[in-house]
């Protein structure tokens, strides 16, 4: 997989990217002209960036060319029939590969069997498990899909059933007005664990670039404009965001009046991580299942696979060199088992 763009990579660049979006923010404050930049134009910017990114990505994954099998296994691999095989960790079949592919992407199980390394005073090197950072991603993960979901409201009227379902379960403990939801407070506590692991541990910290810290700041933004505007005095005109949100899915976008500064604020964040996304690390969303390492079933031992892209060599085996030779082989003193 094609790694990070160099330009996010340099600090100069994101710091120069960073005082954009302040100085854009601004604007769209204090200037209602570029609140149709805000509100209209850079919403299907970021939507097109996105799809065209992420297309391309993918695509680039998808002709690369994968001649042999290489999955991971930690599993012992279907073999002689009295040797039982792991099924899930060395999967020989497609049912194996997919139940493997699900564990991974819902549960992030390779997550889960991370182990971490620490020098203790001795000196003595000591290993042990990591579950703290599997527990926050998967936290975070499941949260911020669950956000997504509850946000189709502004996108479809009337409101799909499951997206009242999973409101009324998010909200199931009835905490205040208006209601509490638990994926709020899962999803900030996960991003402060997450960000604040980069900065106090010291060997993560060294080998952390800005293009790990950008995202987790950006979501972090957004999550907290999101929460300002729905439990302070900070409040959107509800029906304004529906009625633009409908405008841009239907397109036939609108700018209605009274929505508020904090609302735009919160749609040019999340804009911008919908922009950013195709260039980013986030594409592991897309590339675990490209991923060659986990898609594929092992089965090697069963089936001997032969690279497709082989083409026809033209080599000079012993027995003609030794024919090509065999007078001044046999002039220098060699014998011959065949003569």
């Amino acid at each position: 997989m094609s790694s990070m763009p160099a330009f996010f990579t340099s600090k100069r660049n994101n710091a120069i990217l960073a005082i954009a979006a302040v100085v854009f923010i601004l604007l769209g404050i204090f200037t209602p002209f570029f609140r149709i930049v805000f509100g209209v134009i850079v919403p299907y910017m970021a939507i097109l960036i996105f799809l065209v990114g992420v297309a391309a990505r993918v695509w680039q994954w998808a002709k690369s060319p994968e001649p042999f099998r290489i999955p991971t296994s930690c599993g012992q691999q279907l073999s002689l029939k009295w040797m039982p095989s792991s099924k899930l960790d060395n999967p020989s079949t497609t049912l194996g590969v997919i139940g493997r592919m699900a564990l991974e992407v819902l549960c992030f199980r390779s997550l889960f069997r991370n182990t971490k390394a620490e020098l203790k005073s001795g000196p003595r090197l000591v290993y042990g498990t990591s579950k703290y950072l599997w527990l926050g991603a998967l936290a975070f993960h499941w949260c911020f899909l669950l956000i997504i979901l509850r946000h189709l409201r502004y996108f479809a009227n009337p409101v799909p059933s499951f997206v009242l379902f999973l409101e009324s379960l998010d909200g199931f403990f009835q905490i205040g007005v208006p209601i509490l939801y638990i994926s709020n407070l899962i999803i900030l506590g996960a991003l402060a664990f997450l960000l604040f692991r980069r900065l106090l541990e010291p060997k993560l910290r060294y080998i952390s670039l800005p293009a790990d810290y950008f995202p987790l700041l950006l979501i972090l933004g957004i999550v907290l404009t999101g929460m300002l505007m729905r439990y302070t005095a900070w409040k959107p005109d509800i029906v304004g965001v529906k009625e633009l949100a409908m405008g841009l899915v239907s397109f036939r976008p609108a700018i209605p009046a009274g929505i508020g500064c904090l609302f735009y604020i919160h749609l040019f964040l999340v804009c911008t991580l919908i922009a950013y996304f195709p260039f980013s690390k986030l594409m592991h969303m897309a590339g675990i299942f490209l991923s060659p390492t986990r898609n594929m079933a092992n089965n090697n031992r069963m089936q001997r696979h032969i690279n497709p892209w082989n083409y026809p060599v033209k080599v000079h085996t012993y027995e003609e060199w030794e024919h090509e030779f065999r007078d001044k082989m046999k002039a220098a003193g060699y014998k011959f088992d065949k003569e």
